[in-house]
């Protein structure tokens, strides 16, 4: 789930399930234990202005200091990303998440001492909010990341705001579509409403809603039941997700061996050819599609196009299908391309149901490795940059 970006409606919507909850559950014990609001600081900032013109100097420091942890949160979270894109790892986002998952750990066992009368107010309970707030900032900023900017799980204003903006769209283009088309039944034109765009748009947007009233509602009833061991679950709930990425083996691309060296076939040095194979470490049924934008920054900058051999990869799914989109997008804006090998008929037609191929010319589809070496060989003539540095000759 935290490996790669989220661009699938289907991927998006998980994130926001899956999240979302965590956020109003978590907002909702510090609403009641705390009497103060963490996973979103509008009325945080609202509330600073207004105690800095009343001159409450302590609780416009208090607001301020809500402020300052939110946005510390984003900070820490765009700074494990990075170190672990830096770092070639191949789950970047499980960090962040983790150290969330450590924060809120934290913040649960303060709860368990302030419950039980340990402590009375000040520097604790100033505590126990900023970790929960810093918490928050981590979680919106992670998951905007993944996302690319579609996905926010810890407020609801701009994912209302977004639902409005949607229904309008929405609203017209069902006017359109019975102006212009006869009348459908209601099946089906609620099949035609769930494939149009703005209709799994609202979807989505409906379920960042509905998760986070789900969580608040959740942590309301924890609250009663469980009192202070409430935050626990939510603890649980995210090393179980922290685990499941972490354990579900990924594929690993490895240069060719039998091309190159002393003994190897030569081919051109524009010409780079890789394996896609299981992880021989963890083992598993299942096997995630690698990074392939990470790997592909680390190609040399002479490789103009690549040959990628997914013949040990029999089935293909949405993530699978993402991965290969992303990075056609970064070949074909370096002028590079990509030849994919090992994909017979069934396979295409899993690509072809789980995506657009608009991203892929078909001819560079290959049934066997000797075929897409062949068609490697003949975009090589086909791209300027590439024959100019094949032509020229070595010193």
């Amino acid at each position: 789930m935290f490996v790669a970006q989220a661009h699938s409606f289907t991927q998006q919507a998980r994130l926001a399930i899956t999240l979302a909850w965590v956020a109003g559950y978590t907002n909702t014990l510090t609403i009641i234990t705390c009497a103060s609001v963490t996973s979103h600081v509008s009325g945080t900032a609202s509330n600073l202005g207004r105690y800095i013109a009343s001159g409450a100097w302590p609780l416009a420091a208090s607001m301020a200091f809500l402020l300052l942890t939110f946005l510390c949160g984003a900070v820490i979270s765009g700074l494990c990303t990075e170190l672990g894109r830096r770092r070639g790892w191949e789950s970047v986002y499980v960090l962040p998440i983790a150290v969330e998952a450590v924060l809120l750990s934290f913040f649960a066992v303060g709860l368990e001492f302030w419950d039980g009368g340990i402590g009375n107010g000040g520097l604790m309970l100033h505590g126990l909010i900023g970790i929960a707030s810093f918490a928050m900032g981590l979680q919106n900023a992670t998951i905007t990341r993944i996302s690319s900017g579609i996905v926010r799980t810890t407020h609801i204003t701009g994912v209302l705001t977004d639902f409005g903006l949607e229904m309008a769209q929405f609203i017209l283009w069902a006017r359109d579509r019975h102006r212009h088309s006869p009348p459908l039944s209601p099946r089906a034109l609620l099949r035609s409403a769930s494939a149009h765009p703005t209709g799994r748009r609202l979807a989505l947007l409906a379920s960042i809603v509905g998760s986070f009233s789900l969580g608040a509602g959740l942590g309301e009833l924890s609250h009663e039941l469980l009192g202070r061991w409430a935050m626990f679950p939510a603890v649980v709930f995210l090393i179980w997700l922290i685990y499941r990425d972490l354990t579900i083996p990924i594929a690993e691309i490895e240069l060719s061996n039998i091309f190159g060296g002393t003994h190897g076939l030569q081919l051109p040095a524009a010409i780079a050819v890789f394996h896609v194979g299981k992880d021989q470490v963890r083992r598993g049924r299942v096997h995630r599609m690698p990074n392939l934008q990470a790997w592909a920054d680390r190609l040399p900058a002479t490789v103009r196009v690549v040959v990628l051999d997914l013949g040990h990869r029999s089935t293909f799914d949405s993530n699978a299908v993402l991965e290969l989109r992303a990075v056609l997008n970064q070949f074909a804006q370096q002028n590079r391309r990509l030849v994919i090998a090992g994909v017979g008929g069934e396979q295409f037609r899993q690509i072809r149901q789980l995506g657009t191929t608009e991203f892929l010319d078909p001819t560079n589809f290959c049934p066997d490795l000797e075929l897409a070496i062949a068609r490697a060989i003949t975009l090589i003539e086909q791209i300027p940059a590439a024959r100019s540095e094949h032509a020229r000759p070595s010193l």
